[in-house]
């Protein structure tokens, strides 16, 4: 079967959880302008869902994502979605926008090489697990670009800006385990244990309250934008109006199924 009769883009649903998969695995994930433009339009439609409460973001084969697709890179008019100098910005391949206003928690299963614009596309997730085989790199200075999809800003966030500059400046790759200790994953796996440890924590976020679960992703995602002073201030705002409107019997209800919820996960 030809690539163009297969989806590029696997949709597959879990209950509350949506798993989507890359599925170019012969052009290793490569971010297509159809590719880019396909996940948009799902994160933006499951953005919207009523039944979904978390994202499963993954890649088929040996890559999650090798990146932008070189071999469209050079043709005339070529956009990376965003409002460059030369181009109009293209909102249907814009997928950091599409992941930023994104309210449910998107869980990147990391099962091989992320690479420059896939670290990118990596780093538009909530939380990230790693196959052992993983592997990320910041190829941009390497074949002379820069990120404009948020890697110059959100990697020394995460992991300290002298490895970000380590990593951006050299090019070099750098290991699962590594990037475990840096604090760029959570945890790292086995190849077979990746995709059901990232069901699983999907499905333990999906448990949460719709409602609840978009206000707590928000504070968090907010308040990082925010100086501390600020991000506490507005914590106390939306957690009080958030709890004025909890019933004393609600919460005692809600205590005594998060202890007995604890009592199983320490039995």
């Amino acid at each position: 079967m030809s690539e163009a009769a297969e989806p590029i883009l696997l949709i597959e649903r879990d209950g509350p959880v949506a798993i989507l998969t890359l599925n170019r695995a012969k052009q290793l994930n490569a971010l297509s302008v159809a590719l880019r433009v396909k996940i948009v339009k799902t994160v933006r439609a499951l953005s919207a869902s009523d039944d979904v409460r978390a994202i499963v973001l993954t890649g088929n084969g040996r890559a999650f994502s090798a990146g932008v697709d070189l071999k469209e890179a050079g043709q005339k008019g070529f956009s990376l979605g965003v409002g460059e100098r030369k181009a109009e910005p293209v909102p249907d391949m814009d997928m950091a926008s599409a992941f930023a206003s994104c309210p449910w928690p998107v869980i990147g299963a990391i099962n091989g090489f992320a690479i420059t614009g896939g670290f990118e596309l990596a780093l538009m997730c909530d939380v990230l697990l790693a196959s052992r085989e993983a592997r990320f790199a910041d190829t941009h200075s390497r074949v002379g670009l820069m990120p404009v999809w948020g890697l110059s800003q959100k990697l020394p966030r995460i992991i300290g800006a002298s490895r970000a500059k380590e990593l951006s400046l050299t090019g070099n790759y750098l290991e699962a385990e590594t990037a475990e200790r840096w604090g760029l994953v959570n945890r790292v796996l086995e190849p077979e244990a990746l995709l059901p440890a990232a069901r699983k924590l999907a499905h333990e976020m999906a448990g949460v309250d719709g409602g609840l679960l978009k206000r707590m992703k928000a504070v968090i995602d907010d308040g990082l934008a925010l100086p501390l002073p600020e991000a506490l201030k507005m914590e106390i705002e939306r957690g009080s109006a958030n709890n004025s409107a909890v019933t004393p019997e609600a919460a005692e209800a809600s205590r005594k199924t998060a202890m007995e919820r604890g009592r199983e996960q320490t039995s």
